[in-house]
């Protein structure tokens, strides 16, 4: 398969390393010293899966230059997101599939508002990996799976493109579960990552210390109750005891972690607070739902954090 990485991060330096090494035809888009070390040193990947190396790999900085592809791997952060819009359309064919792996869950609505809901295939990654140095990606742990579907597939069915990426990503030596409903795995992770990292960000607390105070501990499920009022107000299918089983996935978590969005604001890098806690806000007024909880933090991380929705 003809393949483009855009944003040679953890999720797409790993996915799209390892489909190279398999033999596909990868060409990662990156930036300044990691564009350099790529092209002059191929891009290295150390897994707890096993390690590979792509030496020679394509890689550019213009994406314009790659020409139609049949799979786009969009792993950019949300806040990257405009500009790598502006350039996606040119990747774009008749049959070209484009993956979405961001947090959140409106940037399937994003990038089909540029090329067509018929290209975009809404996806999920669950992995913990980086950049760690110029070239070099870590995948220190998580499943590393990367789940996708067709926007509005049928429980059991999978297109034929669906069904290749799937076989490629498999074959590579990573996973590539098949979800029973898309769009219910993507709100069931941001009933996850949002109330934990705003209540995280606000409270700077790990998840041990959100789920051993009981006051905390309450917080964060009233929190999450009010992103499954939301999902579902919105025709999305979430377990009948989605919360109940997302405190006790948060149980199982090691007791110093933290999210993204809390040690993105918390060190003063661009964040992903407006996809998170911004949307959970913006969606419920569109869909008559009050969230007090998260306007409340809404509200207390852009004071705390200024210009963090800019980010």
């Amino acid at each position: 398969m003809r393949i483009a990485v855009l944003g040679t991060g953890g999720i797409g330096g790993y996915f799209g390393g390892r489909l190279a090494a398999s033999g596909h035809d990868v060409t990662f888009v990156a930036r300044g010293a990691h564009l350099e070390a790529i092209r002059d040193h191929g891009l290295v990947v150390t897994s707890v899966a096993g390690d590979v190396t792509v030496e020679p790999a394509q890689v550019t900085d213009d994406v314009a230059s790659i020409g139609v592809v049949d799979v786009v791997l969009l792993a950019v952060k949300t806040w990257q997101l405009p500009p790598v819009l502006e350039s996606l359309p040119s990747l774009v064919g008749p049959d070209t599939a484009v993956v979405t792996t961001q947090n959140g869950v409106e940037a399937p609505d994003q990038v089909a508002g540029v090329v067509g809901r018929a290209a975009v295939l809404p996806g999920i990654a669950k992995i913990f990996a980086f950049i760690d140095g110029p070239g070099r990606i870590t995948h220190a742990g998580g499943p590393a799976s990367l789940a996708f579907d067709e926007w509005s597939a049928a429980p059991g069915a999978a297109s034929d493109r669906v069904t290749r990426l799937r076989e490629a990503i498999t074959g590579s030596g990573a996973v590539s579960p098949v979800p029973d409903d898309i769009w219910a795995e993507l709100w069931s992770k941001m009933l996850f990552v949002v109330p934990f990292g705003g209540l995280g960000a606000a409270l700077d607390a790990t998840i041990g210390e959100l789920r051993s105070q009981p006051p905390r501990r309450a917080l964060l499920q009233d929190a999450m109750r009010e992103v499954e009022t939301l999902a579902r107000a919105r025709g999305i299918r979430l377990p009948e005891r989605v919360v109940a089983g997302t405190m006790a996935f948060v149980d199982d978590q090691p007791a110093d972690a933290t999210t993204s969005l809390q040690r993105d604001l918390l060190e003063g890098r661009p964040s992903e607070l407006d996809a998170w806690t911004g949307a959970v806000v913006r969606l419920a007024g569109e869909s008559g739902v009050d969230v007090p909880l998260h306007r409340l933090l809404l509200e207390v991380l852009t004071s705390r954090h200024p210009g963090a929705l800019l980010g």
